[in-house]
């Protein structure tokens, strides 16, 4: 345990600096994704993806036939707690199994993912969303297509192999987009799972990924209906008490994949004009309770924001230290994902996977 500690804060040190230091772009430390990190960060969602309760359903029931067991509703993502939490559980595993070939529970891992995502599996997943066609909408949707697009870039049999069985979920996932942003007159601005901006974010990601114009097409088009004149937004009002998301710098990201660097340099000028300034101060979120399921949202918010400044400051002059800040952010709630407080540990370790995967 001793050593554990030590590990941890050397791993906080890579990427803080002091309040009054002043960024050093050319010399500041990347915070890196290591085995040793991803073996201890892979055992939450490997731990939790095939335990179903405690499970929180966030269900319409149309008649009694919902009135089933968790694992008899959604087969393939029934564990850790809800269905995006287990969606994500699932994206961070592949990923790591991608990244690390030789990750210790690599076996364990493969087993369980294979299990899951089943074609059997995600029929009846499939049916689920008949049914209910709403359902994690765009939260869930846009992990779900993360998680397609993961499976996708890896070139190996068992990827292909889950791909395709997780096939006509994603094309049912994709058709819901295409019907409902058409829809959407006003983005959802909130810290929380409706965001509009983070569901079209990831979606985007897919679409490019993947080649399928009309969803990159209609998100492209549907950022700039809903954000293009925006001004000068709030940040100093971020975060709400529950946010795992910030609604300013997902605005900002999703902006940041749909225009020109030239385009978003003007735009971003006026949206945050803040965050040109060196000295620019953003702190990370704090959390009083980790043991309190919404009060812990807060450390999402920090991995999030993190993604959010690395992709910002990416290839932008005069932002680059947002890295630093990002940098900050992870460290602040990196060393808490160790405990057994499940409110947290079921979906943090895959948002702190997300975060650093970005920091490169």
């Amino acid at each position: 345990m001793k050593i554990y500690c030590i590990y941890l804060i050397s791993f906080i040190l890579i990427g803080c600096h002091s309040k009054n230091e002043k960024s050093d772009v050319s010399t500041t430390p990347r915070i890196k994704l290591t085995l040793e990190e991803a073996n201890r960060l892979s055992r939450l969602p490997l731990h939790c993806m095939q335990v179903e309760y405690p499970n929180k359903l966030s269900q319409v029931l149309s008649d009694s036939t919902g009135l089933k067991s968790p694992r008899e509703l959604h087969p393939a993502f029934y564990g850790c707690f809800d269905w995006h939490s287990s969606v994500h559980g699932h994206w961070m595993l592949v990923r790591l199994l991608k990244e690390f070939p030789d990750i210790d529970d690599h076996k364990s891992i493969k087993a369980k993912l294979y299990q899951n995502i089943s074609r059997e599996n995600i029929l009846s997943e499939l049916s689920y969303f008949r049914k209910d066609p709403n359902y994690e909408r765009t939260y869930g949707w846009a992990w779900l297509l993360k998680l397609a697009e993961e499976l996708h870039t890896w070139e190996s049999p068992f990827a292909k192999g889950l791909e395709k069985n997780l096939q006509p979920l994603t094309d049912y996932i994709v058709q819901r987009y295409l019907e409902f942003l058409p829809k959407l007159h006003y983005p959802i601005r909130v810290g929380e799972h409706s965001n509009t901006a983070f569901g079209m974010s990831f979606a985007l990601d897919f679409a490019q990924t993947t080649g399928h114009a009309p969803l990159k097409d209609l998100i492209s088009q549907r950022a700039r209906d809903f954000y293009i004149n925006d001004q000068s937004c709030p940040i100093d009002w971020e975060p709400s008490g529950f946010d795992f998301l910030s609604p300013c710098l997902e605005e900002a990201n999703i902006m940041k994949k749909v225009l020109s660097n030239e385009e978003f340099s003007e735009w971003i000028q006026s949206f945050l004009p803040q965050l040109s300034q060196s000295d620019f101060i953003l702190q990370p979120g704090i959390v009083s309770d980790r043991s309190d399921g919404k009060l812990v949202h807060l450390d999402g918010v920090n991995f999030s924001r993190a993604w959010c400044l690395y992709n910002i400051s990416e290839e932008m002059e005069g932002l680059e230290h947002l890295k630093t800040l990002a940098n900050s952010h992870i460290s602040y709630s990196l060393p808490h994902i160790v405990d057994n407080n499940y409110e947290g540990t079921h979906w943090l370790a895959s948002f702190a996977v997300y975060a650093l995967n970005h920091s490169d």
